[in-house]
């Protein structure tokens, strides 16, 4: 039996591209013996035993029959556990070149989720059961090149890597992106801004009387939300004000906006204000915008404005361009006096309003919250409502209070920027960690990170990275240690430790709440280092797959990118196991303490023919 008849029989026995890399791993098994061990086994016995085991769950079965045969050969188990180790791992068609598996639309279907389109349920996360996972490597798309370096990236990226033109042909009125040659510039323009996002920014710093026209207001404003953000321009121009912005947008009919703005090196995050919290803490950004971001901020009694106001620090602005500010014909009127209505009650003053964008500014202390008329909506939310709990956390219709420190403080207590990013912040005290804790993490991580750097001088010049991922964050320290390297690092904090994150906002950085026994929400191919720090080992704690979380790590680098892992010489071991299966390569490793470092660099393949669009 040749390996395509194999496949053949595989795809019309299960009939779905779900299954279809079982079938690669299967077929390979039986034809190749494609599994080095010491075991003089049949491979469709590895493969019965195995296949859920590498990656979580390759096919489907009955999880008691498993559970009996697991307890009938434990012994003979474990030790063809810890002889084998995958040759290479099946790689999926192109199709898939673009998968985000908790964004996935056609999970909707298979899983027969009842969702509200309405509420925007389906731009949320739902994430594939464990025997519908992808559990391949994700290839580039044909002709992918490495690319284009910081800053040049920010004007212009390699159309190969995402080649999808509709928005250029869609926006052309509006200055988005252009499609010159073999590339795609980014001239700066938006829907509201067509003649450059840099004039917009210094239209809205002049709004608000800042100095110079500078929207940082001298350090004083750091941290951005912009909602609906396109190809995320009007982030990637606040970077040369010292401004660093979370820029915000679904996987929805303008697909591939979050992709150009990462390939772009400008930091962005799927996600839509929907029905569940943003993965963000609050009181975390000085300014929200939005510019014709199409959302009903008047839906549900103001939900989501109050979801906003949630993320936003004392005395924050929210900067709204619409034609709702404007205009003057009937609906647009209603909107406008229902919307002011609505703010007026949440203690929002208009800050500036000229021409085509209003700027409100929310209350400083909770003094205008607690004047208001009784059973005024929206109402205060409850004591014990904690406004820092936001993985799969309902949104709610209430004003979140300040703590008691704001009240009478007045304000976050903030040091402006920089520094801000090496000052203890005061919401410390809320994890009980004192400034002396802080300030030796700070010291910590800087030694690790020049570590890190000797190790990888032989690799990286200054302009090599770019996007960075710090998947366990603690107190924001490595992407601290970073502020002299020409990167940006999305810190990112498990949803079941600390709830660190708002330390990390506090200190003028950015990230997200995660959980990372699943995928993350972020196209492939978008990082260029990620920096694990004992997450293999708190997974399986959790008993979540390690194999898992390494082609999960793979389908976020990118090709030459790097992964640094710092954990227990076990995991070290194990990953090291992996490295050829995962196209991977060893760069350095060194011990440290009781931990070991392991970094790896990713190679750059492109999928041959056969496993292309594969029907």
């Amino acid at each position: 039996m040749t390996f395509d008849f194999c496949i053949f029989i595989f795809w019309h026995v299960f009939g779905s591209t779900v299954y279809l890399r079982s079938g690669y791993v299967l077929c390979r098994l039986l034809l190749s013996q494609d599994f080095i061990g010491n075991s003089g086994e049949s491979a469709l016995e590895y493969g019965s035993r195995s296949l859920r085991r590498l990656g979580s769950s390759y096919v489907g079965g009955d999880e008691d029959s498993d559970k009996q045969e697991d307890s009938r050969n434990k012994s003979e188990s474990d030790e063809v556990d810890n002889s084998i180790t995958p040759k290479s791992f099946p790689v999926c068609d192109d199709r898939h070149s673009e998968l985000i598996p908790c964004l996935d639309r056609n999970i909707h279907s298979q899983m027969r989720l009842k969702l509200d389109l309405s509420l925007m349920e389906h731009y949320e996360r739902h994430c594939p059961l464990p025997e519908r996972r992808f559990n391949c490597l994700i290839p580039p798309p044909p002709g992918y090149k490495i690319p284009i370096k910081w800053p040049a990236s920010r004007d212009e990226v390699w159309k190969a890597n995402i080649p999808h033109t509709h928005l250029a042909h869609e926006k052309s009125d509006q200055n988005w992106m252009v499609v010159k040659g073999d590339k795609i510039n980014f001239p700066g323009g938006g829907t509201h801004f067509h003649y450059g996002a840099d004039k917009y920014i210094a239209h809205i710093a002049n709004m608000l009387n800042f100095s110079d026209n500078n929207l940082n207001n001298e350090g004083n404003l750091r941290a951005v939300f912009d909602v609906g953000c396109g190809v995320a321009s009007f982030g990637g121009y606040l970077l040369s004000s010292n401004i660093i912005a979370m820029s915000l947008a679904p996987n929805d009919v303008h697909q591939n906006q979050i992709q150009f703005a990462l390939e772009r090196g400008i930091p962005a995050y799927l996600g839509v204000l929907g029905t569940k919290r943003l993965p963000y803490p609050s009181r975390s950004f000085e300014l929200a915008h939005c510019s014709r971001c199409r959302i009903d901020w008047l839906q549900r009694d103001g939900i989501l404005l109050l979801e906003l106001d949630r993320l936003l620090r004392p005395g924050g602005y929210f900067a709204y361009s619409s034609p709702e500010a404007y205009a003057q014909d009937e609906e647009d009127l209603r909107i406008w006096k229902q919307m002011s209505a609505l703010v007026e009650r949440m203690c929002w003053k208009i800050a500036a309003k000229k021409n085509q964008t209003v700027i409100w500014q929310k209350p400083l202390t909770n003094d205008c919250y607690l004047e208001r008329e009784p059973g005024t909506q929206p109402p205060l939310c409850q004591s014990d409502d904690d406004p820092d709990a936001v993985w799969n956390v309902a949104m709610e219709t209430c004003i979140t209070p300040y703590s008691e420190h704001d009240h009478k403080t007045g304000g976050s207590g903030l040091a402006p920027w920089p520094e801000r990013l090496t000052s203890p912040p005061p919401r410390l005290a809320d994890l009980r960690y004192s400034n002396e804790m802080f300030e030796k993490d700070m010291e910590l991580w800087k030694q690790r990170v020049d570590s890190y750097w000797n190790l990888l001088s032989e690799k990286i010049e200054p302009d090599t990275v770019r996007n960075v991922m710090d998947m366990k964050a603690n107190l924001g320290s490595f992407a601290a240690a970073l502020k002299d390297k020409n990167v940006w690092v999305m810190n990112v904090v498990p949803e079941d430790g600390p709830n660190t994150l708002k330390i990390v906002y506090d200190r003028g950085l950015i990230g997200s709440i995660h959980n990372w026994c699943e995928a993350y929400s972020t196209y492939p191919r978008t990082y260029d280092m990620l920096h694990a720090w004992t997450i293999f080992s708190d997974i399986e704690r959790k008993g979540c797959s390690r194999e898992d979380l390494l082609l999960e790590i793979d389908r976020i680098l990118r090709p030459s990118g790097f992964v640094i892992i710092r954990d227990q010489p076990a995991v070290v071991d194990f990953v090291k196991k992996y490295l050829s299966a995962l196209r991977w390569e060893e760069v350095a490793s060194s011990s440290d303490g009781d931990e070991a470092v392991l970094i790896i660099q990713k190679k750059l393949w492109l999928a041959p023919e056969s496993f292309r669009d594969t029907e």
